[in-house]
């Protein structure tokens, strides 16, 4: 009972809250003005409403091939290499850091006159003047790309989890028939790391549409809205333009959306077959 109250007291009651406010314009002070689901209308219609939806896409494929692609190779091409545990702890400093740390490190990099403006000019290559965190959408592929410089370690270190989890037989009937490098790994490594693979693919599609502090801390969705996503354009419309009507409208979409994504992923990962 403890238990249920704290989540029903910090979890629970804060949605439901949330999603009675998103059915009223308020600005934080005076009457709440009773409007529906017009502040979800609002925000449909808005101009910025596919940039931010582009962008948030953006965010969860990139977040699935650079974050769960790379950690995949990664983590197969260390495999039983000699020094593997050093080689694979160097990675996971970065995700010791928060996400604000990792966008202020990254804005010494890519802001005007930064550390790659420089490296550029220096070896007389083109964009050596360039801002390259004014121009969507390569605003939002380098941020993906400073987000996978921090979560590539996890997903190394899961998958490497998993590579050692893989029982021998298998493996060493598949090459006794022949099976070897790709083909290997396709038809028998591949298919034996799908538990893991659920839980890699699964954190990495709710971590992309829920992408907030290192965009935040880079560009704070500029300029204007171009590379803002959902989780910035929540925090702008409810802190900012202290819409928390429109805000609170954001919020439940997100999570709506957040959870259906996660719960059809699961639900097509793990269901039994057909006829079990």
């Amino acid at each position: 009972m403890p238990a249920a109250t704290l989540v029903v007291v910090l979890l629970y009651a804060p949605f439901v809250y949330t999603c009675f406010l998103s059915l009223f314009e308020y600005h934080g002070v005076g009457a709440m003005k009773f409007t529906g689901l017009g502040q979800y209308a609002a925000f449909f219609t808005s101009t910025s409403f596919s940039s931010i939806v582009e962008n948030t896409l953006l965010w969860v494929v990139g977040t699935l091939i650079l974050h769960v692609g790379l950690g995949l190779l990664a983590a197969v091409l260390t495999f039983g290499m000699w020094g593997s545990r050093f080689v694979r702890l160097v990675p996971l400093v970065p995700y010791g850091m928060s996400g604000v740390a990792i966008g202020v490190l990254w804005g010494f990099i890519l802001e005007p006159g930064g550390a790659l403006n420089q490296a550029l000019h220096f070896f007389h290559l083109p964009g050596g003047a360039t801002s390259f965190l004014e121009y969507a959408p390569l605003s939002t592929v380098l941020m993906i790309m400073a987000a996978t410089w921090q979560g590539l370690g996890v997903n190394m270190l899961l998958f490497a989890v998993g590579l050692q989890s893989i029982p021998a037989e298998p493996l060493e009937a598949a090459k006794v028939d022949g099976a070897e490098g790709f083909t290997l790994f396709r038809l028998v490594t591949w298919p034996l790391l799908r538990p893991i693979t659920v839980i890699v693919v699964g954190l990495a599609i709710v971590n992309g549409l829920k992408t907030f502090d290192i965009v935040w801390t880079l560009t704070q969705g500029g300029p204007g809205l171009a590379s803002a996503t959902l989780a910035v354009s929540m925090y702008q419309t409810t802190f900012l333009a202290q819409e928390y009507g429109q805000g609170a409208a954001i919020a439940v979409l997100l999570t709506v959306l957040a959870s259906a994504a996660a719960l059809i992923y699961l639900r097509r990962q793990i269901a039994p077959p057909k006829g079990a």
